[in-house]
């Protein structure tokens, strides 16, 4: 399954302002989650970044750099939350959008693949399956029921990811990428055409 493509990088930030312990604290431990990223320690740089959150969760790159790092994990769900978090911070950091986005149209195509289901109380749950069972394109599992959760899900992921590769588009202005994110969009909007709508 094709997953798109992480536009993020991890953001530094550096110290300041007064000479507060949590922020020096906040800044080592951005600083060693920033060494496990680069190793491919994913769960190691979360486990640093959300004691970072827990010092103080109001640093927009803390919760930016949790969210890439929930990316690379491929545990969309938090990741999203995360995102929301940083764009809450800084609303005006157009790859935050395009980095949501990503998430979003990974989450639903996970759930479209069968990669995940969407529980009962709407929690996400991944399914492990064999490699071999995994299919080349979306378009093979296509005939997949949903349940109600799932659709609606569905439905949301695939809307919030079109608005969302739009404001990044709308705050990033000119950029080399235009086309292919207007292709993504077009994209998305065939994919809930094809996944939800067909199924009402």
């Amino acid at each position: 399954m094709k997953k798109a493509f992480l536009l993020a990088s991890i953001l530094f930030i550096s110290v300041i302002s007064t000479a507060c312990i949590n922020n020096f604290a906040v800044q080592e431990l951005n600083n060693k989650a920033k060494e496990f990223m680069d190793k491919g320690d994913y769960v190691s740089a979360i486990e640093r970044l959300k004691s970072s959150v827990d010092l103080d969760g109001s640093v927009f790159e803390t919760q930016y750099n949790l969210a890439v790092a929930y990316t690379k994990a491929e545990d969309y769900a938090n990741a999203i939350k995360t995102y929301d978090i940083a764009i809450k911070l800084n609303p005006d950091f157009p790859d935050s959008y395009y980095s949501l986005a990503v998430c979003e149209e990974n989450l639903a195509k996970d759930i479209i693949s069968g990669f995940v289901k969407v529980n009962d109380d709407n929690t996400i749950e991944k399914i492990e399956k064999d490699e071999s069972d995994e299919p080349d394109t979306i378009s093979e599992n296509s005939k997949k029921e949903f349940s109600e959760n799932e659709k609606q899900m569905l439905t949301n992921l695939l809307n919030d990811a079109i608005s969302d590769y739009g404001l990044y588009l709308d705050k990033v202005g000119t950029v080399d990428d235009r086309s292919y994110v207007e292709n993504k969009i077009k994209e998305l909007q065939q994919l809930l055409a094809d996944n939800v709508h067909k199924a009402e």
